[in-house]
């Protein structure tokens, strides 16, 4: 059974979680890795430089944007394609996220937050809520049959 007085507070600690996370992944890219270094890394692995920007300002702006709750639940499923492609990359590595080049567990958890927040929806104090019509219709159903 779902609290309703709470879940909306429940939501909005898992959106700050996931939108902190992707800043700080951002981050990770930007302060540590570097560009350069995250581009060598994204061409060790078959996939082309130039994507290393794309994807770290996704994660920039996407987490700032999930965290304030600005359209956060299609940015989440929009963003689902990087860790979904995260855990492609990191699975011959193991469980473990601190195994050597990282497990895949981590972005797993992501992913999987990510689409929690996305069928949950945006929780309290969001700035723009979003409306997901695909997800209405599913939720307009599964009441018309209890």
């Amino acid at each position: 059974m779902i609290d309703n007085r709470f879940a909306p507070y429940g939501v909005l600690a898992l959106r700050i979680a996931l939108g902190v996370m992707f800043i700080a992944h951002a981050y990770l890219k930007l302060a540590v890795f570097t560009v350069p270094g995250f581009g060598g890394f994204l061409g060790k692995i078959g996939l082309p430089a130039f994507l290393a920007w794309p994807i770290i300002l996704a994660e920039l702006l996407g987490g700032i944007a999930i965290l304030v709750g600005f359209y956060g639940r299609a940015i989440s499923l929009a963003l689902l394609p990087i860790l979904l492609g995260a855990v492609m990359v990191h699975a011959p590595n193991g469980w473990l996220f601190n195994a050597p080049n990282g497990g895949w567990e981590y972005p797993a958890f992501m992913a999987l937050t990510g689409l929690a927040y996305t069928l949950i929806g945006d929780g309290a104090f969001a700035l723009k809520r979003t409306e997901l019509p695909m997800f209405n219709r599913m939720q307009n159903a599964a009441h018309s049959e209890t």
